[in-house]
């Protein structure tokens, strides 16, 4: 690594700023294919029950606009488009082209024709002030300089909008010795024998691990302009969903 270059956290190894995204991108581009069935697998269906509650949270109603960022492979911009009805609009973005077509696929068997768009968190082409619901889910954590992202969410958000950010975050303290022991044998495990990647799947339980914790993300919110923070534990802290406000 150059001298003098500004690092940030991959997983538990430090890499360079620049570096991190690529590396990102590699392991989206390798897990792509069977991301919705590891999410399954990993999280027991649990993962189904977290978003619908951010579907519940956001609030989307017939006309809005709505963009989710790192959507993916369309979870929750799926639900979304159903609700903002042909008055409204619901975008999907992701840095990611692999999870992008996944994406992209099943909002096509679904019958839905919705924007896609291939961008950076951290510097999204939408004008200021335009959406009224901006969404984030379990694609933080992999962002380079998060709060240049959830910056640029406040910004693109309209006022009298809400950024809603799920992820995963600190566990209750008593089960974080069984959450290890799961995360860092089982999760690997499954990794290799269904996606064939363990590798990818050590780096998500790692990322997870330097990740801010409950407190300090509502804090970065707030320092990035967003206002009435708060967040839900959800599953004993295996995941938060926290929700700032554009005043």
């Amino acid at each position: 690594m150059s001298q003098g270059r500004e690092t940030t956290d991959f997983g538990f190894e430090k890499v360079a700023e620049d570096d991190k995204a690529r590396r990102v991108g590699g392991v989206f581009d390798s897990v792509a294919a069977r991301y919705d069935l590891m999410n399954d697998l990993m999280s027991a269906g649990l993962h189904r029950l977290w978003k619908a509650f951010t579907v519940r949270q956001a609030d989307v109603r017939p006309g809005m606009r709505v963009l989710d960022i790192a959507g993916g492979t369309g979870d929750l911009v799926l639900r979304f488009a159903r609700q903002v009805g042909p008055s409204g609009q619901a975008w999907l973005t992701d840095i990611n082209g692999s999870m992008l077509r996944e994406g992209r696929n099943r909002l096509l068997d679904a019958g839905l024709l919705i924007p896609i768009v291939q961008c950076d968190a951290e510097a999204l082409p939408f004008p200021d002030d335009h959406f009224d619901v901006v969404t984030v889910a379990f694609g933080l954590r992999n962002m380079t300089r998060k709060e240049r992202a959830l910056a640029e969410m406040r910004r693109v958000l309209r006022p009298g909008g809400r950024v809603l950010v799920l992820e995963f975050s600190r566990v209750w303290t008593p089960l974080a010795p069984l959450y290890d022991a799961y995360s860092f044998s089982v999760l690997p495990w499954l990794g290799k024998k269904i996606a064939g990647d363990s590798d990818s799947y050590r780096y998500l339980a790692e990322s997870i691990r330097v990740h801010p914790p409950q407190k300090v993300l509502a804090q970065m919110m707030e320092q990035a302009g967003l206002e009435n923070v708060q967040w839900f534990n959800l599953t004993a802290g295996v995941c938060a969903l926290h929700v700032g406000r554009k005043f």
